[in-house]
């Protein structure tokens, strides 16, 4: 395939028939199958990262997210050695709170055809990547971006690049910090509005082993996605099994929508107020494909985030899937 850029040693062919999961400290292992899906919440970091695990523990969350720097400004928080690893000991040896993801920057356009501007998204790539990657994250959830009408195929090699130069410049361990390529929720010309379009970044990257998956289920019924009935559910995770494979699949952003089905836009809704709807977001977290994905909340809550009744609401949910198939 013309564009591809491979790194010898960082691909594995057998990625797609393998699915990893999280180990104390955020780091990937071998799934436990029947071990209960982690439910996790997007949270506020505080200062020096540690308190972000109490953030989490105080609303009942198994698994955190966090921003790494402010998600829409462009400079980078630094953080010294030291701060990053009394990040790593408190995830390992926190009661409650057991696996970290990260989020990468919201400005970051690594499909831009503005020469400039796909630098910056490059560099600031890497800083996010570098900090997710020493906090011991289980992942770097990241939004390609839009191709500003150049098109996708133009797109495509530029975003390949962008990501194995950040990879090979922070070269984390065999098992480092991955970055998670979401699904766009398909408004304008944004990059990943399928899983089609994911599988052919990661392809034109080398099926490198570095990059996983995060599926968003907002943006999925945004995007014109169905899987809001078990039959429908089936379908999309042969779907994903048949593009991305179901082995780079990492996390999932757990989201009702406040938009209809279709509309193209990112706004996310607290679980059963939606338009997806408590018994459609069932029908897929109840899958048996994902029951160890850990599933992460950014719902509003009231307005500050998600709250021990949101992370209530998400655990009723995945019962409520689970015995549907049971």
């Amino acid at each position: 395939m013309a564009g591809v850029v491979r790194r010898p040693g960082r691909t594995s062919p057998a990625v797609r028939d393998t699915v990893p999961s999280v180990r104390p400290g955020g780091r990937r292992r071998a799934r436990c199958y029947g071990a209960p899906m982690l439910i996790g919440a997007h949270v506020r970091a505080g200062k020096g990262l540690v308190p972000a695990l109490e953030h989490g523990a105080e609303i009942g969350a198994d698994a955190v997210q966090i921003f790494t720097q402010s998600p829409r400004m462009w400079k980078p928080s630094q953080y010294g050695g030291e701060i990053l690893a009394a990040y790593r000991a408190a995830q390992a040896a926190h009661p409650s709170v057991r696996a970290t993801f990260c989020h990468a920057t919201y400005l970051i356009n690594l499909a831009s055809p503005d020469p400039d501007l796909a630098a910056k998204s490059r560099a600031c790539l890497t800083a996010n990547l570098a900090t997710a990657d020493g906090m011991g994250a289980g992942g770097l959830v990241l939004h390609i971006g839009s191709h500003r009408g150049s098109g996708l195929a133009a797109a495509v090699p530029a975003v390949a690049e962008a990501l194995l130069s950040s990879l090979d410049e922070v070269d984390p361990p065999e098992d480092g910090c991955p970055v998670l390529l979401e699904n766009a929720a398909g408004a304008g010309d944004t990059v990943g509005r399928s899983f089609e379009e994911l599988a052919e970044v990661i392809e034109a990257a080398g099926d490198d082993e570095r990059l996983g998956v995060c599926l968003d289920t907002q943006h999925l019924w945004a995007s014109g996605v169905p899987f809001a009935t078990v039959a429908e559910a089936d379908a999309l995770i042969a779907r994903i099994g048949s593009t991305v494979g179901l082995g780079r699949l990492r996390c999932l952003h757990l989201n009702d929508s406040k938009v209809a089905f279709g509309a193209n836009r990112d706004r996310h809704e607290n679980l059963g107020d939606g338009t997806i709807g408590s018994d459609g977001l069932a029908a897929l977290v109840g899958h048996p494909a994902l029951a160890d994905v850990p599933a992460l909340l950014e719902v509003p809550g009231a307005g500050d985030g998600p709250r021990a009744e949101d992370v209530a609401a998400a655990r009723a949910v995945v019962a409520a899937g689970v015995a549907l198939r049971a």
